[in-house]
């Protein structure tokens, strides 16, 4: 991190093209390009994309309805753009400067005089704080994300300063780089029959922004087509050379994943991310794939630096889910290695953290700093944490699976249930104990069925609702649902989004990404303690703390992931030798071979 010096009230602005949250930053100020790129990729070529559902709105800072897939990330510009070779760093885009104090009280950005939006008018600040305010007012996701932020205010003719509640807050400075800045002058017009426009309200017109392509076209709903714009003013800028270059960018939406595979077989769609490994073994027996005109590559950049919880996500707001020895049942009935061996050709691996695959993730059992910061709480947290290491009970064949069955059916015991008729029951007051797990996409019923039929054998009433993308979207956002398939993305820094995933404040917010509704204070403070981590070494004690009791409660039935991202493309497709280190840098690195080149 590039701290400025000296005290705060003589303090002068230092300004930095960049920030990191750890350490430093690999460019200083004036760097040419990315390493990871190609400076001499060729543009043009159109790049036909997928996506699963479909979209109403073009709106890429509202809660409401489905937005159009590429829209945010497309169209707009953020203050800084993310290197995919570093942890945590960004460098300037439409700002071409950060300054922050020693305290970390506030962060000011500086607009480059030559952010242009499409229509040619500058990018001002008036712009930037119309876009901050507007997303915390109508986007529950942002306004907890930035909470402690608690006013964006013009602070000179091209700077903007956002001042927070809190100081320390590292973190703060490089996530406020993050958001899509929206014209405040377009939001506040009228469209072509003039009609006032509202930023509140879900929008098919196709909206304005100051990033490499704009929407050229759209079937609502079903496709959507992006082109590069000639006239981008930052296609020159060191953090985009040899980015952006296709010359076009489509959607096709699918309501199917099996329909949508056949899209890629035929042509029609470019490039296919395959998370199921089954799939990714048995079904590219194809001509395409056997000449070479589809390539297949699995992809480890992307996970190295990402810690992944993938899992079933009962919902505690349901009262059923709030007995901690129902939640670790719910496990013992989970057989992860009979699918593994059956299903996915023993591919995965089990999940035993939440920040699984990374530095991050706790084993054993508590030693050091991180055992001090467990003590100092020990009367809130699990006495487990300090006396058994978490594992995921291991089936795998009959005998194994039933006696985890018994063990599940003990749990359920203790928590006053009984079997009733083949029927598991409250004990007390006769009400069936029943599951719904609530799904996206059909295509997850197959790995869920597994689960099913272990619940129905120890008398659950487990099935699977299976729903359209904007009825899931619209449960989820209020949490009406008894159980998930959920899925968290950790950074190897985690901060300020620990309290939107797990805190108590986010637990009653609709739209928040705290699924199955954990408040406990034990939790809270360590959340707290990260976000204010003095360094790297508490940072990481402080997180396995949290992870471990987090694990140790029981809140998720932890599934699987894989190892590498499974891709296939048609080989028109091109990318640089060495991918960036911590990503695929797709599709923005990418670019699309010239006719005629092998």
């Amino acid at each position: 991190m590039f701290l400025a010096t000296g005290p705060v009230v003589a303090q002068e602005p230092v300004w930095h093209g960049g920030i990191s949250t750890i350490g430093d930053l690999k460019h200083k100020d004036g760097f040419a390009r990315f390493d990871y790129v190609n400076p001499d990729a060729p543009k043009g070529g159109v790049l036909k994309l997928s996506a699963t559902g479909s979209y109403d709105t073009f709106n890429p800072i509202l809660s409401k309805g489905e937005a159009a897939a590429g829209v945010a990330s497309l169209v707009f510009d953020t203050l800084l753009k993310s290197a995919e070779d570093e942890i945590t760093a960004s460098y300037g885009l439409l700002a071409e400067g950060v300054s922050y104090p020693d305290d970390f009280s506030s962060a000011t950005f500086r607009l480059r005089t030559e952010a242009k939006w499409a229509d040619g008018t500058p990018v001002i600040p008036e712009d930037v704080i119309f876009s901050f305010d507007m997303s915390k007012e109508h986007n529950p996701l942002l306004s907890n994300y930035y909470r402690h932020v608690v006013s964006a205010e013009k602070s000179g003719a091209r700077d903007v300063t956002f001042r927070f509640d809190e100081k320390n807050n590292r973190e703060l400075p490089n996530i406020l780089g993050q958001f899509p800045i929206v014209p405040k002058h377009w939001w506040e017009g009228q469209d072509a029959k003039g009609n006032k426009r509202d930023i509140s309200r879900t929008t098919l017109e196709p909206v304005m922004g100051s990033g490499p392509y704009k929407i050229a076209s759209f079937d609502a709903g079903s496709s959507i087509r992006f082109e590069l714009r000639d006239d981008y003013w930052g296609k020159d800028l060191n953090v985009n050379v040899g980015q952006n270059n296709f010359g076009a960018i489509t959607y096709t939406f699918f309501g199917d994943r099996t329909i949508e595979f056949e899209a890629v077989r035929a042509g029609n769609v470019d490039f296919y991310q395959d998370n199921s490994s089954s799939h990714w073994m048995t079904a590219y027996d194809f001509p395409a794939v056997k000449d070479g005109r589809i390539i297949r590559e699995e992809i480890q950049n992307p996970l190295r630096a990402i810690g992944i919880m993938q899992a079933f996500v009962p919902n505690l707001r349901r009262d059923k889910f709030k007995d901690q020895r129902v939640r670790e049942a719910l496990n013992y009935a989970y057989d992860f290695e009979n699918l593994n061996r059956t299903l996915a050709y023993n591919r995965l691996n089990r999940i035993d953290s939440y920040f699984w695959g990374t530095e991050l993730a706790s084993s054993g059992l508590p030693e050091g700093r991180e055992k001090e910061i467990l003590e100092e709480l020990k009367d809130k947290v699990p006495a487990d944490v300090f006396t058994t290491p978490y594992t995921n009970p291991v089936a795998g064949d009959p005998q194994k699976a039933r006696e985890n069955l018994r063990k599940a059916m003990s749990l359920f015991k203790e928590a006053g249930y009984e079997l009733k008729n083949n029927k598991l029951v409250n004990a007390k007051t006769g009400e069936p104990f029943g599951i719904e797990i609530l799904l996206s996409n059909a295509s997850q019923e197959r790995t869920v069925l597994p689960y099913i039929k272990s619940l129905n054998d120890i008398g659950i009433d487990a099935r699977i609702r299976t729903v359209d993308a904007s009825q899931y979207t619209n449960r989820i956002r209020s949490f009406d649902y008894d159980m998930i398939y959920g899925i968290w993305s950790q950074t190897l820094v985690p901060g300020n989004e620990q309290s939107d995933y797990w805190g108590s404040a986010s637990v009653d917010q609709p739209g928040s990404r705290n699924y199955a509704g954990i408040s406990d204070p034990a939790i809270d403070e360590l959340i707290r303690r990260i976000i204010f981590a003095p360094d790297r070494a508490e940072l990481v004690a402080t997180t396995h703390a949290l992870d471990r009791v987090l694990l140790a409660h029981h809140y998720l039935v932890p599934m699987f992931y894989s190892k590498s991202v499974q891709v296939a493309y048609w080989s028109h497709l091109t990318h640089p030798a060495e991918l960036p280190y911590y990503g695929m840098g797709f599709p923005d690195v990418w670019w699309s071979k010239p006719a005629g080149t092998p």
